[in-house]
C-alpha cells in the first residue's frame, strides 16, 4: 500500500467530552445488538438525527501468505448546529485504526468532500472497527470510507455490493493502491461484484468472472459509479485487466 501525506489538520480528538462519549455510547448500542455481522447495512432513512453504516473495505492479511480480506468499518454520521469545522473520531474498541490511517481517513473525508462540492464545516463522523482486537493499517480503506461519509452527507445510498479500493488525493483524484487482484478475489468471496479501483492499479492476472472491476481517475467518477442506479449498471460488462 502507498502512504500518502495528511493535508487536513482541523481534527478534533477530545480526550473526554459530551460528543466523544456520545459516538463511544452509540457505538456500543449498536455493537451490542448485533449477533454477527451483517454483509452491510445500508443507510437509514433521511432524517435530522445521526445516521450509520456498515461500510466494506479491502484488505490484505499479513504473513508469509498474504490473501484479501473484506472488512466492515461501523461508520456514523451527524450534522450538528455549528460551522465550527469537520470533527472525526476514531473509537476505541473492539478494534481501532492506526494513525497513519487515520491520518489518509481524514484526508479522504475531506477531499471526497470538496471535489463533491460539499462542505464538511458541520460535520461529525464516528469512525469503528467492530473487530477485538484487530489493527487496521494502510490508507487503501480511506477512499471507501470518504465516498460513503459523502454518500450519507447526501442522504445517498451506495449499494450493498459495491467498493472501492484507493487513496482520496488532495486535488480529488483516486490515488494508487496495492495487491488489488488479491483484494477483488476477497470481493468476489464476500458478494461484492463491483469493485473500483484506481488506474494503472491493476496487474496481469485472471480476475473472477462475476465480478465487474472498473478503473475510476476521480472522486467524480468514483461516487458516480458508487451510487449508480442499478438500471444503469445492467447490462454493462466487467472491465479488462490494466498492465502496468
Amino acid at each position: 500500500m502507498i502512504s500518502g501525506a495528511c493535508w487536513w489538520t482541523r481534527v478534533r480528538r477530545p480526550a473526554y467530552s459530551k460528543t466523544a462519549t456520545w459516538w463511544h455510547a452509540r457505538a456500543l448500542a449498536l455493537l451490542l445488538g448485533l449477533v454477527c455481522l451483517p454483509p452491510l447495512a445500508d443507510i437509514a432513512a433521511a432524517h435530522e438525527g445521526p445516521r450509520e453504516q456498515y461500510v466494506p473495505v479491502l484488505g490484505v492479511t499479513m504473513g508469509e501468505k498474504p490473501a484479501g480480506i473484506v472488512i466492515y468499518v461501523m461508520v456514523l454520521f451527524t450534522e450538528r448546529g455549528d460551522a465550527e469545522g469537520l470533527e472525526v473520531h476514531f473509537l476505541t474498541g473492539p478494534g481501532r485504526f492506526a494513525q497513519k490511517t487515520q491520518a489518509a481517513t481524514v484526508q479522504a473525508i475531506g477531499g471526497a468532500a470538496r471535489a463533491l462540492g460539499l462542505s464538511t464545516d458541520s460535520w461529525s463522523v464516528g469512525l469503528s472497527v467492530p473487530y477485538p482486537d484487530l489493527v487496521l493499517e494502510g490508507d487503501s480503506l480511506s477512499a471507501m470510507i470518504g465516498l460513503s461519509v459523502a454518500a450519507m452527507a447526501k442522504r445517498e445510498a451506495i449499494p450493498r455490493h459495491r467498493v472501492i479500493s484507493g487513496t482520496v488525493t488532495s486535488d480529488g483524484r483516486i490515488g494508487p493502491v496495492g495487491d488489488v487482484l488479491l483484494k477483488i478475489a476477497a470481493a468476489y468471496q464476500a458478494g461484492l461484484h463491483m469493485v473500483l479501483v484506481p488506474p494503472t492499479s491493476l496487474g496481469k492476472g485472471k480476475l473472477p468472472y462475476l465480478t465487474r472491476v472498473s478503473s475510476v481517475g476521480t472522486v467524480l467518477q468514483a461516487y458516480q459509479a458508487l451510487t449508480m442506479p442499478q438500471d444503469s449498471v445492467a447490462g454493462s460488462h466487467r472491465a479488462e485487466a490494466d498492465t502496468r
